[in-house]
């Protein structure tokens, strides 16, 4: 049976429910990467920027996959890059939420590692517009010479962070078990570490099987609804797909990781460009050269919200606006802004 041939609210409950699928799966991974993370003495580099952030990317990397396949980009791309922006709004709601009345989040979570990470998110933003000004005949093995090098971008990023990580040195057992403690539970992973691996790949297929259902369902709804696939993947289908960091990001503040808290965002915002060489390889299209107005629009928009928060880390002020820091309350209007744009634009 066809899944145009189901009704909009079998649609709309299986949306639901891969929604919430993804929200308690990011829950119980976080769990599973910091204890295999801790046993491995991974690092914070590997385990938050990478590891965690392809984890808690898992439905992105679904949706993009199953696009490509069917060789229909609009969601996906617009995912990809409104998930870059709503991302970085999930800040907003770690500062109000995480850390609260204590301070804002960039004057607590502030390193050379966040501005890298940040840096990293702009540079590959910024190669995406370069990219879309090209056209889709500079093609090479099945991609554009630009997705890898936001690739290379991001290895590199990680080769920073790492030698950054490298140096730190742990004063005690208890510093080096707080750096490593758990994001999103008040306690740590209760098994083996054969216990958490097996989590961590049925929590992984579980995420895999709700994006795709996510992608699925979600495009037949914004077409019944008369939503264009760059307004609902850029806004809703963004968020759902957010998720994961909403609750790792809150968490990390509540125990006063702000640093990781930061950095679990701006890492897989890095991270998520990445899956457009991914897209081109699987469908084998110029995926970069035929951007729409509107998926340039919400890279700039991306590179805006980035830019802002790497300000408030510099400044480092301490004037909190209902609840949040003068960058994450500038956030906040410029994003609500940018989305009256987008409904214009589309």
């Amino acid at each position: 049976m066809s899944i145009n041939s189901y009704s909009s609210t079998l649609l709309l409950i299986v949306f639901l429910a891969s929604t919430i699928a993804i929200w308690i799966s990011g829950i119980k991974l976080t769990k599973a990467i910091d204890a295999i993370v801790l046993h491995y003495n991974l690092g914070e580099a590997f385990g938050g920027m990478v590891f965690l952030s392809i984890i808690t990317n898992l439905p992105e990397i679904a949706i993009t996959a199953v696009a490509a396949y069917h060789r229909d980009y609009d969601i996906a791309i617009s995912n990809l890059l409104g998930g870059i922006a709503i991302q970085t709004v999930v800040l907003v709601l770690i500062d109000v939420f995480g850390v609260g009345r204590s301070a804002p989040l960039t004057e607590r979570g502030h390193s050379k590692i966040l501005i890298v990470e940040g840096v990293a998110v702009i540079f590959v933003l910024c190669m995406v517009l370069i990219a879309s000004q090209f056209p889709n005949t500079f093609f090479i093995a099945r991609s554009t010479p630009f997705e890898w090098i936001i690739l290379v971008i991001w290895l590199g990023t990680i080769y920073l962070t790492a030698s950054f990580m490298s140096k730190k040195k742990t004063t005690s057992l208890e510093h080096k078990e707080i750096t490593h403690i758990l994001r999103l539970p008040k306690s740590r992973f209760k098994g083996s570490l054969r216990d958490a691996v097996l989590v961590l790949i049925i929590g992984a297929i579980i995420t895999l099987f709700a994006g795709w259902a996510l992608e699925v369902t979600g495009e037949q709804l914004a077409i019944r609804w008369g939503m264009s696939g760059v307004l609902f993947g850029g806004t809703i289908l963004a968020l759902c797909t957010a998720l994961p960091e909403i609750s790792t990001g809150i968490a990390s503040a509540k125990i006063r990781d702000y640093n990781m808290a930061v950095s679990d965002i701006f890492g897989g915002n890095a991270f998520l460009p990445v899956l457009f060489l991914m897209a081109s390889l699987i469908g084998g299209d110029a995926i970069l050269p035929n951007l729409k107005p509107s998926d340039i629009y919400l890279t700039v928009l991306g590179i805006i919200l980035t830019g802002i928060y790497m300000i408030g880390m510099v400044l480092h002020s301490k004037r909190q606006i209902f609840r949040m820091g003068i960058d994450s309350f500038a956030v906040v209007i410029v994003y609500l802004l940018g989305l009256l744009g987008l409904l214009a634009l589309v």
